[in-house]
């Protein structure tokens, strides 16, 4: 019996993914599963990205808005939610279209890995993070790397979280976080078709500029200073592009102006990542940024067929 196809739209920061997804969705009776590791989260609206209201023109949407931005969500945990949500859409008789760009979700359920229950030690988590804040988090990055060079070449040196977890991993199993990803790959529940938005990279990062503008302008300040009164302490949520910098900036750490040029040239270091990650996977269909939409779906609709 052959399996039900699902559709993944991933691809780099401000490539065009919603319009086209939400497009599609019209054309398909399709319903959206975000696959943002932001996203998630409530009240990280502007920062993420999220969708608005007239924005979705009516089409159900998925795994956004849903947690407390210091809730701490595993990779095991989307990937259990994500599938619930494209068995319930099929259920339906609806098409699922899993959209976003955080690549290791997309990867959970195209390579339906199974994520090994590791306990956090959390005496060993402080340790670590006792060193990243005496050395500095580059020192940590360095020794994650010598372990496990392949996990690493996806993770950004400033993302604490993840580099933290590699070193974890490997301490409490002995095996890296790559390998144990192989060993626990199955044959997938689904036939998921990706497709992948590339653009010139000019063209992206002027794209990526003005999104971090109009972010500014819609009220992004506000919206970290708002969270990070609220929950206090420094969740992990605000380690995220655009929240972390701009958290420096309410410190005093930096100037407003620093803050906005850091978001941007880390948001675009972060499109070149999203990109060599997508690279990596052999069965990604490459669609063209900058044509019409219209073309990218015929596109899609035609290898739907196969």
């Amino acid at each position: 019996m052959p399996k039900e196809k699902v559709i993944i739209i991933g691809g780099p920061t401000a490539s065009g993914k919603t319009a086209l997804s939400i497009e599609l969705a019209k054309r398909v009776q399709g319903e959206i599963v975000s696959a943002d590791s932001m996203q998630i989260y409530k009240e990280m609206n502007i920062g993420t990205a999220k969708p608005e209201e007239a924005e979705k023109q009516n089409i159900p949407h998925y795994m956004l808005d849903f947690l407390s931005p210091n809730t701490r969500y595993s990779v095991a945990d989307y990937k259990r939610d994500a599938k619930k949500c494209i068995k319930e859409i099929i259920q339906r008789g609806k098409q699922p279209i899993i959209v976003g760009g955080t690549g290791l979700y997309i990867d959970s359920l195209i390579y339906e890995i199974d994520f090994p229950e590791i306990e956090t030690d959390l005496e060993y988590r402080a340790k670590l993070e006792k060193i990243a804040e005496k050395e500095g988090l580059a020192y940590l990055y360095e020794k994650a790397r010598q372990i496990d060079e392949k996990a690493m070449e996806r993770i950004s040196p400033n993302d604490q979280k993840r580099i933290l977890r590699v070193l974890e991993i490997y301490h409490q199993t002995g095996k890296t976080k790559t390998q144990l990803d192989e060993e626990s790959r199955k044959e997938p529940e689904y036939d998921y078709k990706l497709f992948v938005i590339d653009m010139e990279r000019k063209i992206l990062y002027d794209r990526i500029n003005k999104r971090v503008d109009n972010m500014i302008e819609n009220g992004l300040i506000e919206e970290v200073q708002s969270i990070f009164e609220k929950y206090k302490e420094f969740p992990t949520s605000m380690q995220a592009l655009g929240y972390k910098e701009i958290v420096e900036y309410l410190k005093g750490q930096v100037s407003k102006e620093e803050a906005i040029e850091k978001i941007k040239m880390e948001s675009r270091r972060y499109a070149k990542r999203q990109l060599t990650w997508f690279r990596k996977n052999k069965q990604a269909i490459w669609l063209n940024g900058q044509d019409t939409i219209d073309n990218n779906i015929s596109i899609i609709l035609e290898e739907m067929k196969e």
